[in-house]
């Protein structure tokens, strides 16, 4: 169901077997999209799928002011060159990688490339900034826009010095809000937990009471009693939730806490203490708008760590 109670028609069918391009990375050659080449490569090597590169490159459309103008090279062939490069770049950063390994150059656009990709693929990883078809990543439009689109999980590693962490106490966390979108991304984080041989922390998020009711003190004269009323309930509804986790990925351990405050900071915050920190494409109440405009872009420009976005995909687990 959606969050208005009506029928959902937008799941995304998701059987991970049949997506044989496994995990696809974006890769420009920059030091960024090359710490994303290596944490994709360890996600590819503990899931034992194949490891597809994408690169892409763009043909311009050739117009020229006079035949002396005429570049004695065409633009889009040394384009394409230089995608090839940076391919044969991905190859010697992989040298001893446990697994296969697939090249792709496209021509056209990041965003759509590496979208029309996720569709075949289990999950996408990108940098946060890069070059030549991935300039800006994350940073500007494609950090709202491929994740919006993706048709798979998307992982953002933000930093140059970002690579794929070693197993470590610091656990997978999630944020949760009882809608069915945010169990599919408890279930991802759950896996993604599993893998690294690590533990899940569920968070779910508490605004306060709105501000205006201190304007009516004998409607709400103790706001932050109540909210901490409220909390405690949610903690139990929260439980219910831990409790189905545990259910569907019995090898891990699963703890969960409901924190008073704002969606984007308490999953801002949780970033410091978390080796990865997973969140859905949507969910309800004041928590939707965690990944939809200026929340999300809070979350990803600031993350000082790897976020894993995950959109409304089919999972038979689901509750009804």
């Amino acid at each position: 169901m959606s969050i208005d109670g009506q029928p959902d028609h937008d799941t995304i069918p998701f059987d991970p077997g049949a997506r044989d391009l496994g995990i696809v990375v974006g890769f420009d050659g920059s030091p960024n999209s090359t710490q994303a080449l290596r944490y994709g490569a360890g996600i590819a090597a503990r899931r034992g799928v194949q490891l597809t590169v994408i690169t892409t490159y763009r043909a311009p459309v050739p117009v020229y002011g006079a035949y002396a103008a005429v570049p004695a090279q065409r633009e889009d062939e040394a384009n394409r060159r230089r995608a090839q490069t940076a391919l044969d770049e991905a190859a010697v950063l992989l040298e001893g990688h446990r697994g296969e390994v697939s090249y792709m150059t496209a021509e056209g656009d990041s965003v759509g490339t590496l979208a029309d990709a996720s569709a075949n693929a289990q999950l996408v990883v990108v940098g946060a900034r890069g070059r030549g078809g991935f300039l800006g990543l994350v940073r500007g439009s494609v950090a709202t826009t491929l994740p919006a689109h993706a048709r798979c999980p998307t992982i953002v590693v933000p930093g140059e010095d970002q690579e794929e962490p070693a197993p470590t106490s610091a656990p997978v966390v999630v944020g949760m809000d009882e809608s069915q979108r945010s169990r599919v991304a408890a279930l991802h984080a759950a896996q993604v937990a599993r893998e690294r041989g690590t533990s899940l922390l569920v968070l779910m998020a508490l605004p306060m009471p709105v501000s205006e009711l201190s304007w009516y003190p004998e409607l709400s004269p103790d706001a932050e009693g109540i909210a901490e009323r409220r909390r405690q309930e949610l903690q139990a509804v929260l439980e219910q939730d831990i409790a189905w986790i545990r259910a569907q990925v019995p090898a891990i351990e699963v703890a969960g806490e409901v924190r008073i405050g704002e969606p984007a900071v308490v999953l801002h915050d949780a970033i410091g203490e978390s080796q990865l920190t997973v969140v859905g494409t949507r969910g309800r109440g004041a928590v939707r708008s965690v990944l939809l405009g200026s929340t999300s872009r809070a979350i990803l420009h600031e993350a000082e760590g790897a976020v894993m976005i995950v959109p409304h995909l089919q999972d038979e687990r689901l509750p009804s």
